[in-house]
């Protein structure tokens, strides 16, 4: 799968907070949480941090970057008709290759949500390596997190 990776418009953006995703997966509606739907539509946050992926068959997702010093930390989500299919590994793959060419990082970070299991695999299976948990507020409610990161550096075994 091949994916091309597009400054957000506010077409993308708008079309993005109006996913509705599954069961548990629908804590990460964007537009369930007002101030997360705010701060995804704010244009001014966008400039060289922002992006829609695109595929064949139309919006697959979007990925977001805050560049710290040597450190990418990621942001992403996949189209909800996309996920559970075995294709999250070839996405954030595809993620952590763009940042790579853009930032030219040390390392990545990122969070997800403890419940994600499906998500915590595919992270693990792409390098990444839990860290810490870790409670957040969001979504009206305090819910626990895991830090995880990985090194920049593209590995052999693809």
């Amino acid at each position: 799968m091949s994916y091309q990776f597009v400054p957000m418009t506010h077409e993308d953006a708008h079309v993005i907070v109006d996913w509705s995703y599954e069961g548990p997966y629908s804590f990460y509606d964007v537009a369930s949480d007002p101030e997360d739907r705010d701060l995804f539509l704010d244009e001014s946050k966008w400039e060289n941090r922002s992006f829609a992926v695109y595929d064949d068959d139309g919006l697959a997702g979007f990925f977001t970057f805050a560049v710290v010093d040597d450190v990418v930390e990621l942001g992403l989500g996949m189209e909800p008709s996309r996920t559970g299919r075995g294709r999250g590994v070839t996405f954030v793959e595809a993620g952590l290759d763009f940042a790579r060419e853009r930032y030219d990082p040390q390392e990545f970070r990122l969070a997800v949500a403890t419940f994600n299991e499906r998500a915590i695999r595919v992270y693990e299976s792409v390098g990444f390596e839990k860290e810490a948990t870790f409670q957040q507020e969001t979504n009206g409610g305090a819910y626990e997190f895991v830090a995880m990161s990985c090194s920049a550096t593209p590995r052999l075994n693809r």
